[in-house]
C-alpha cells in the first residue's frame, strides 16, 4: 500500500501481506472511502480514499472502467493514463479496471481523517511545498492580501 498525507505532504510505502487485512479494500471501487481499522492498531480512527493502483504486470487502474480485470481502450488526446507523442494519434492500451481484487500489487490510498495517534514518516512531521503558487490571485490568497 502507497498511503499519502496531502496535509503534510508526506507518503509512506506499508508492506501487508495477510490477505484478511486486505479483504475489506477487494470490490470497492477507487475514489471509495475505507476505514482503515481493518490494517491494524496504527491506523486506527483513520478513513482512506482508494486513489488507484497497479496489478502484478505493471497496468494501471482506470477511473470509470467497471471491472476488476484488464481491458484495452482506445484512448486520445486528453485520457488519463495516454500521453500523446503525435498529433492526432489514437492508441489501443491495455488498462486495468477501477475495482479492486486480489492481483493489485500495489494500491494507492489517500488519508481522508486523521486517527488518535500519529503514524511514523507520514502524519508526525510537516514537509514544507517544494514550490510556491503562480497565479496572482494564488499568491494573495496565501499571503493573505488584497486586490490593492
Amino acid at each position: 500500500l502507497m498511503i499519502a498525507n496531502p496535509a503534510t505532504g508526506q507518503h509512506k510505502v506499508v508492506e501487508i501481506d495477510d490477505d484478511n487485512k486486505l479483504r475489506p479494500f477487494f470490490d470497492k471501487r477507487m475514489a471509495s472511502e475505507i476505514e482503515g481499522d481493518c490494517l491494524g492498531e496504527d491506523f486506527k480512527g483513520y478513513v482512506f480514499r482508494i486513489a488507484g493502483g497497479n496489478d502484478k504486470q505493471g497496468f494501471p487502474m482506470k477511473q470509470g472502467v467497471l471491472t476488476n480485470n484488464r481491458v484495452r481502450l482506445l484512448f486520445k488526446k486528453g485520457m488519463s493514463c495516454f500521453r500523446e507523442r503525435r498529433k492526432g494519434c489514437r492508441k489501443r492500451k491495455s488498462v486495468r479496471g477501477c475495482i479492486v481484487g486480489p492481483d493489485l500489487s500495489v494500491m494507492n490510498l489517500v488519508i481522508i481523517k486523521k486517527g488518535e495517534a500519529d503514524v511514523e514518516g507520514l502524519t508526525d512531521v510537516m514537509q514544507p511545498r517544494r514550490l510556491g503558487p503562480k497565479r496572482a490571485n494564488h499568491i494573495r490568497k496565501l499571503f493573505s492580501l488584497d486586490k490593492k
